[in-house]
């Protein structure tokens, strides 16, 4: 695998971007960046970060699709409003005119470009982040072919056509792979091949691809992981001769330090489950609490992005350079340690929100987390729904309590399994970045991270960005978590009571 037109229109000399001891912004000088997916979560934070720590960087176009009746324009502007770009208002707020929207979608034939769009990106593009996908897990086999597959597909080809590209990164998953238990940085093959499942999904009807669908997935949890591991086949065959690496992170959580400590943007996984678990309003969940879980904070992943976007013009690499983004190798950390710090920070710094005393019990048995589930999660949100009908409120207790336990049987595979990542080329890429000028910049070596510090700042994340709840509430918040304190207690002593009584009067 080489690159191609090295010596770029748009400054991008061969001799620059390899010496040792330069530095990233250098490399991105000039740059014009094509991002899909850029209105998701790790989109926003990696357009944020290019934004303000490349500020010699030329143009980055964004492919955006029209959407629930918001032309792109209107889907450009929300995008540039988001409170994830506050700090480029503050410092730099001309670099946000940047950003120049393109109609697109990765689900459509030529990726839905016009043909003026498409000649325009062939001619002007350097660089090509490509994270678009469905991270549904639940959804269909033919839409996560269509779009994690077949989408990529569609990139390569435009990336081919492109004769100024000197790096292209695909985002993947760590997960890609989810059937092997220990993962190298190596791209996996599989028994059918990408080709022969895009062509089912053209051909067959949904009742036929239904029924494939349980064989085709095999040992995978979903279709999330099985359509991202064959378009990673994708990005190795149909991208040969692409300066193309791939990135595969793991679970992608709240920024550590940037853009802001703790920014989060949606409740998607473990972040829903930390926000409710903080409530009071989960109580048992279904994981191996001696496990790893795999997290790595939103800003991590970024920096990764960009550093192997610059790594692949500075290294050359003859091979297919596969980054596994992750905790695991290098800094790791049990779901129990993990579940007691979301504990302990909850009790910190409350949200008025909170429905109980936050405490939650980790259970392999799931005959008995039903049961405890019934008991602790439906019937109060049952009885709290009641007393909200009475008083003429709504009543959605019921609502978020099945969705938070349909979000949690969705993750349910990663809380019971756990993976050995390799991480030899993470290990060499932090050991590259040392050595430029701006490494302070772009942290990629997550061994130093502190768990504590960063689940405070999570949870301080959830509080304002989610919850939308402000530091003045903090007082009352702690105030009305006592009452809930002495209320949990009281309802223990009684229930123990009760226990009692009924042992003693079986025993009769």
């Amino acid at each position: 695998m080489g690159t191609t037109n090295a010596d770029t229109e748009n400054g991008h000399e061969n001799d620059e971007a390899s010496a040792a001891g330069g530095s990233i912004e250098s490399f991105f000088a000039n740059a014009v960046v094509l991002v899909t997916g850029a209105t998701g979560f790790l989109g926003k934070a990696l357009l944020e970060k290019l934004l303000r720590s490349c500020p010699r960087l030329a143009t980055i176009y964004i492919l955006i699709r029209p959407k629930k009746g918001q032309s792109i324009e209107q889907r450009h502007k929300e995008l540039m409003d988001n409170p994830v770009f506050d700090r480029i208002r503050w410092e730099v707020p001309g670099n946000l005119n940047k950003v120049i929207p393109v109609k697109g979608d990765v689900a459509l034939p030529e990726l839905g470009l016009s043909p003026d769009d498409k000649a325009m990106l062939i001619q002007r593009v350097t660089v090509v982040f490509h994270s678009a996908a469905t991270v549904r897990f639940d959804e269909s086999l033919k839409v996560a072919v269509n779009l994690n597959t077949r989408g990529t597909e569609r990139v390569v080809k435009l990336c081919k056509s492109m004769g100024s590209l000197v790096s292209m990164i695909h985002v993947s998953t760590a997960y890609s792979n989810a059937d092997q238990k220990h993962i190298r940085e190596s791209v996996y093959a599989t028994k059918i091949k990408p080709d022969a499942v895009m062509e089912m999904c053209d051909c067959l009807d949904d009742e036929t691809l239904a029924i494939l669908e349980k064989r085709l997935i095999g040992k995978h949890p979903n279709t999330y992981t099985l359509t991202k591991g064959l378009a990673e086949q994708i990005i190795a065959t149909k991208g040969a001769g692409l300066p193309v690496a791939i990135v595969r992170p793991s679970i992608v959580c709240a920024a550590y330090q940037e853009p802001f400590p703790g920014w989060v943007d949606n409740v998607c996984g473990i972040t829903g489950i930390m926000m409710e678990i903080g409530r009071g309003t989960i109580r048992s969940i279904i994981c191996n609490s001696d496990l790893n879980v795999d997290v790595v904070p939103v800003d991590h992943v970024v920096n990764t992005l960009i550093c192997a976007s610059w790594h692949n013009v500075m290294r050359r690499p003859k091979e297919l350079q596969i980054y596994n983004c992750t905790s695991g190798p290098f800094n790791p950390i049990r779901w129990a340690e993990f579940g007691s710090l979301t504990r302990k920070h909850a009790i910190d710094s409350p949200s008025k929100y909170v429905m109980w005393y936050p405490g939650v019990t980790f259970r392999t048995n799931k005959l008995i987390h039903k049961m405890m589930a019934g008991m602790l999660h439906f019937l109060p949100a049952f009885v709290l729904d009641l007393v909200l009908r009475i008083q003429g409120g709504n009543p959605i207790m019921m609502k978020i309590t099945r969705r938070f336990e349909r979000a949690a049987k969705t993750g349910e595979f990663f809380a019971v399994n756990e993976w050995l990542f390799d991480g030899e080329n993470m290990k060499n890429l932090a050991k590259d970045v040392k050595t430029t000028s701006d490494a302070n910049d772009y942290y990629v070596d997550i061994s130093n991270l502190d768990w504590d510090a960063y689940v405070h700042q999570y949870i301080l994340g959830i509080r304002k960005y989610i919850l939308k709840d402000s530091p003045d509430t903090l007082t009352k918040a702690r105030s009305r978590l006592l009452k809930l304190y002495w209320a949990h207690r009281i309802t223990q002593a009684f229930s123990f009571f009760v226990v009692i009584k009924m042992i003693t009067k079986a025993g009769r």
